[in-house]
């Protein structure tokens, strides 16, 4: 017998994305019906992110939306879950009483008990400081993303000590799952008609570094790339600290790992790289960006800044600004430094005026685009494989798809004239890219009549 209707709602990055599958698996598992109109559900879920400020008040925007809902009795009750009540669980119980439950990580698999509780008129606040939860291929899975690409999250936790970052606090130390619990879930998603694997985790490249005693994720790619019908795999959030001469290998060696390197450098500058408390230092950063693109010639380098740390001068900022001119990322996201209370750099002096950090931000924004632009100029009446992700709802015989060098969400896309061809979701088409916009391309499906 089917009960309440429950809505999840899930914020943040493609971490979150796998943590609100889970749970919708374990609901299903227990009888619960899922729904993705809020309108229709008993109870709504709501999975949080409080990475920066940004999160923060996209999550707090939302946890009203509820309320007022729940005010308009359009809705029962309210869960909060994840990284905003391991945070403020304190604040939301003394300031929005109408949140019903607050859980995080470590209970994740008793959602459905949770539901039941709230629904027969309890408060929950199943809270714990130091998470340990780390799931694996035993726990239910209900895929949000489409059929065709799936993220398997390998570890949990972070070791690093950033002066800017919470995520340690929030998630803990850091876990790696086993490798024979990734390929049994690996293969099982294959199976079930999944093209595209994306490894994620806070930092992958350090994976195994706790239970084989160092890095192995050279390892892990290398037993992956043998599951049949695997057709891509693609890593995210990797260090620079451990992208190591092995990993690179394995990069390079194996046709169905993307070519594609997501390293989050921060910056460049020598003091706010220690201010940081980031490491490699310049000197090996540009190294390892030279020896990726000499080893792996094409590769597409995807990285992330912050700019207006405290202490950014003028003269740092320009140091930064000239080193991706010179770098030309293929792929770049910025953010402005978001103070985050409970981190060293809360509490340094010289903080950036805000109006400065979004002056800066949009420099840098501004210089990728053409950066951006000039590369994908590049491509033009190249071959190219585009794995498709939906057909286009504005125009006929219209695709939106990506290559190798673009993840889903976080890059650029292909727009697929296909005219005659019968193309669905998930297929990889060889196209010839006809056209370029600054971050992304046009192409139509490659003939050899051409």
């Amino acid at each position: 017998m089917k009960k309440a209707k429950v809505y999840l709602l899930s914020l943040g990055c493609s971490r979150n994305l796998v943590d609100s599958e889970i749970i919708l698996g374990v609901l299903k598992d227990n009888n619960y019906s899922l729904t993705f109109d809020l309108k229709e559900a008993t109870v709504a879920i709501l999975n949080t992110c409080c990475f920066i400020d940004e999160a923060k008040e996209e999550t707090i925007e939302y946890i009203f939306e509820l309320v007022n809902l729940k005010k308009q009795k359009r809705l029962k009750k309210i869960l909060v879950i994840g990284c905003f009540p391991q945070r403020y669980a304190k604040n939301i119980q003394e300031e929005i009483p109408e949140v019903d439950g607050l859980i995080t990580f470590d209970r994740y698999l008793d959602i459905h008990k949770a539901i039941d509780e709230v629904l027969a008129g309890k408060k929950v606040y199943w809270l714990k400081k130091n998470p340990q939860f780390l799931y694996n291929h035993k726990m239910p899975r209900f895929l949000l993303t489409p059929a065709h690409y799936a993220y398997i999250k390998i570890s949990e936790g972070c070791n690093h000590n950033c002066s800017f970052c919470i995520i340690p606090k929030i998630k803990g130390k850091y876990r790696s799952r086993k490798i024979e619990s990734i390929l049994y879930e690996a293969e099982s998603l294959i199976k079930k008609g999944v093209k595209e694997i994306i490894l994620i985790g806070q930092d992958t490249s350090a994976y195994g570094i706790d239970i084989y005693k160092k890095p192995q994720l050279d390892r892990l790619l290398k037993e992956i790339v043998k599951l049949k019908d695997l057709r891509w795999l693609r890593v995210l959030y990797t260090h620079p600290a451990y992208f190591n001469d092995a990993l690179i290998e394995s990069i390079k060696k194996y046709d169905n790992i993307c070519k594609y390197a997501d390293i989050p450098l921060q910056h460049i500058n020598q003091k706010i790289l220690k201010l940081m408390a980031r490491t490699p230092a310049p000197n090996r950063i540009l190294k390892l960006i030279k020896k990726l693109r000499k080893e792996i010639p094409g590769i597409a380098i995807r990285t992330s800044l912050i700019v207006g740390f405290p202490e950014e001068t003028e003269s740092d900022f320009k140091e930064l600004i000239d080193f991706v001119k010179e770098v030309k990322f293929e792929r770049l996201g910025a953010f402005k430094y978001s103070k985050e209370e409970g981190t060293r750099a809360y509490n340094f002096k010289k903080q950036v005026p805000d109006k400065i950090k979004q002056q800066r931000f949009k420099r840098i924004m501004e210089i990728q685009r053409d950066i951006s632009s000039q590369i994908n100029k590049k491509f033009l009446g190249k071959k190219m494989d585009i794995i498709i992700d939906e057909k286009a709802t504005h125009e006929k015989n219209l695709y939106l798809g990506r290559t190798q060098y673009d993840a889903p969400e976080v890059d650029g896309m292909v727009y697929l004239k296909a005219e005659s061809q019968e193309i669905k979701p998930g297929d990889i088409i060889p196209a010839v890219i006809t056209d370029t916009y600054e971050y992304d391309l046009v192409a139509e499906p490659y003939s050899v009549k051409r």
